[in-house]
């Protein structure tokens, strides 16, 4: 997959995208990353990329000229036509299914707005905008790299495992995720339960769905209404005393 990013702050994605999982994925050619600076599409002779609101306000918009030549000179860097995101508070959230939905796209363009947002009429460049969640940070640069890290593990090779992303949280059965152990197997008077020490795997397996239903109750327990549940993991909950 090639990803594009379209950002007045390039430098910020040095060490995110080039290092560790993604970074080793780029290495294997699985991930193809681009930063773009979109000061350089500028045709202010000062490189500006915003200007004051019409009607009025507090801060700065982003131009649209910049933007949409920005966009137009990436887009025509290959011959495959990109999926083009827009990270703003305003969009949909981001969420595993999205995630793995943007996994199986060839090319993505993502454009990390900045200031009090951008030209609405750059929004008619755009496919999707997508929001991490309810709150507003200084620039879309953050969100982008979290919308990055979170689909690269649905695409096939990226992880060591591929039931990695299965596995953990908000991921297959719509549960968080039940607790990890490693060596040693007692550490300052705190034990692994002994039920991960046994070989019993279908032990282990009721254990951890058990747990993870419990995680998910306790800390998330709206995640329990769209989660894949069985009648004995509804009959589990209510025994543990949690209304479903």
């Amino acid at each position: 997959m090639r990803i594009d990013i379209l950002t007045i702050f390039p430098e910020m994605f040095g060490e995110t995208i080039h290092s560790s999982i993604l970074g080793r994925a780029e290495e294997n050619g699985i991930l193809e990353f681009h930063a773009h600076n979109i000061r350089d599409y500028s045709a202010n002779k000062h490189h500006n990329t915003d200007d004051y609101p019409y009607g009025g306000g507090a801060g700065m918009v982003m131009l649209a000229q910049p933007i949409f030549d920005c966009v137009e000179a990436v887009t025509a860097q290959s011959a495959i036509k990109p999926r083009c995101i827009y990270m703003g508070p305003r969009g949909k959230r981001l969420t595993t299914a999205l995630a793995r939905e943007l996994a199986c796209e060839e090319r993505l363009l993502i454009l990390a707005g900045h200031y009090e947002g951008i030209d609405e009429r750059v929004m008619t460049l755009m496919d999707d905008e997508i929001s991490i969640g309810d709150y507003v940070l200084t620039g879309g640069e953050l969100p982008a790299m979290v919308l990055i890290d979170c689909l690269s593990r649905f695409i096939p090779g990226v992880l060591g495992s591929d039931e990695s992303a299965e596995e953990e949280s908000f991921s297959g059965s719509g549960l968080l995720e039940y607790p990890q152990y490693t060596r040693p197997a007692s550490f300052r008077g705190l034990d692994v339960p002994e039920v991960l020490l046994n070989g019993n795997h279908a032990e282990i397996q009721k254990w951890r769905r058990r747990k993870a239903l419990l995680t998910t109750a306790e800390n998330r327990p709206d995640l329990l209404m769209t989660a894949s549940l069985s009648e004995k993991d509804i009959e589990y909950l209510r025994q543990c005393g949690f209304e479903i």
